[in-house]
């Protein structure tokens, strides 16, 4: 292979993110940010004149700004191999992510999404097939294990430095939604509609986040679970707030807390893990610090940049000590990862990579968390294990 092929951007192409959206110029931000990746086509707004207004301001071709996301995956598949899209972003509501995803990889594409993967836990099960059946890639973007900090926690939990885990504490507390007058918005008004959503807001759109951060970290996975599940405002179909406990399989426990309620709070995710010889805690909102915490010593303060880290950590950083590296460039971490494995799967080398994004191992047990704690706030009974398929959501 030449130089020229391994240095070659990946070609990319994104479903949804159009004017007016929010999540798609994050992800753009993200994608673009280490020069490796270059956007390609759009199927960028169901308004084809959205689309194309997008892709101006994009420098996007008009010829590849496409009407839908079924014309774009039939017509770049027709180009040229060095000049077709080689993966498709997906920035849209959780309710069009399966179908996609389903139709890209059946195209032929490598496939970044948003999370949740899909609207249901039957969806997940169907796209694991899909994604074995056509031999692509799948990434999901959950963003905050590409926090450098967050690589380190996970470095020194296998390390055995905690010695045994024994309780997890998780929280993802947002305000946005504390209040009727914040459905207005174009945000809020899918994240509230369970056609669009799916069977919930607040542990669908943040809960699940907290939970893939706990399981990250400590290697470990969720295997029970008891939940409440809250509408504090009136008139919601969807949750707003919970909290739920945890079982882990090594017998650890577990409290998670999420809501979009808590009236002050911008979005504080923060862990705390706690094992037999030592404690460690990170907050999303002060990304470069990671305190580890002990009985006979004082604590110890972690800071990206400084003194030796370890492998992962030190590649996710870019600057510095005392340079701030925050969302963008976590989420720019996942994006490099799924570049790296793209790379990979072309070439047939694992030359330079260091873990890969979050992928359909993540996407699966994700749809779980949510369908799982759904299902055990409405039940009546304490402890419900935590299933990979049939949840049933009346809880019955």
């Amino acid at each position: 292979m030449t130089q020229d092929i391994k240095n070659r951007k990946i070609r990319m192409g994104m479903v949804g993110g159009g004017q007016g959206a929010f999540i798609g110029n994050i992800h753009r931000a993200a994608a673009f940010l280490d020069g490796e990746i270059e956007l390609v086509c759009g199927a960028f707004s169901s308004s084809h004149q959205n689309c194309l207004n997008t892709g101006m301001a994009l420098n996007v071709d008009a010829s590849r700004c496409y009407a839908n996301f079924n014309e774009m995956f039939t017509e770049e598949a027709k180009l040229p191999e060095d000049q077709r899209m080689q993966f498709v972003s997906i920035v849209t509501p959780n309710h069009l992510h399966f179908p996609v995803a389903k139709a890209a990889l059946q195209s032929g594409f490598h496939v970044m999404s948003d999370k949740p993967a899909t609207l249901t836990l039957d969806e997940v099960n169907e796209l694991a097939e899909i994604v074995k059946q056509n031999n692509r890639l799948y990434g999901l973007t959950h963003t905050y294990t590409g926090y450098p900090m967050v690589k380190e926690a996970h470095h020194r939990v296998a390390a055995g430095e905690l010695g045994d885990v024994v309780k997890v504490v998780v929280e993802y507390s947002q305000g946005w939604l504390a209040d009727k007058d914040s459905e207005a918005g174009k945000q809020a008004s899918w994240r509230l509609d369970p056609a669009r959503a799916g069977a919930s807001c607040c542990m669908g759109d943040i809960g699940v986040h907290a939970a893939n951060l706990a399981e990250h970290i400590t290697d470990l996975k969720i295997e029970a679970l008891c939940a409440d599940l809250t509408s504090v405002v009136d008139g919601r179909t969807l949750d707003d707030d919970g909290t739920v406990l945890l079982k882990f399989n090594n017998g650890a426990k577990g409290v998670l807390i999420s809501s979009q309620i808590s009236v002050g709070e911008e979005n504080n995710l923060s862990i705390r893990i706690y094992g037999t010889k030592a404690a460690l805690e990170w907050r999303q909102q002060e990304p470069n610090t990671l305190i580890m915490k002990f009985n006979d010593k004082p604590s110890l303060m972690i800071r990206a940049g400084v003194g030796e880290l370890s492998p992962a950590a030190t590649q996710a950083m870019r600057t510095p000590a005392g340079h701030p590296e925050g969302y963008i460039e976590a989420f720019a971490n996942i994006y490099g990862q799924f570049v790296q494995q793209i790379r990979t799967f072309e070439q047939n080398s694992a030359e330079g990579v260091v873990g890969n994004a979050p992928g359909i191992t993540e996407a699966i047990r994700g749809m779980a968390f949510i369908e799982n704690v759904v299902a055990a706030s409405h039940s009546s009974e304490k402890w419900h294990p935590f299933l990979l398929s049939n949840v049933n959501l009346a809880g019955e």
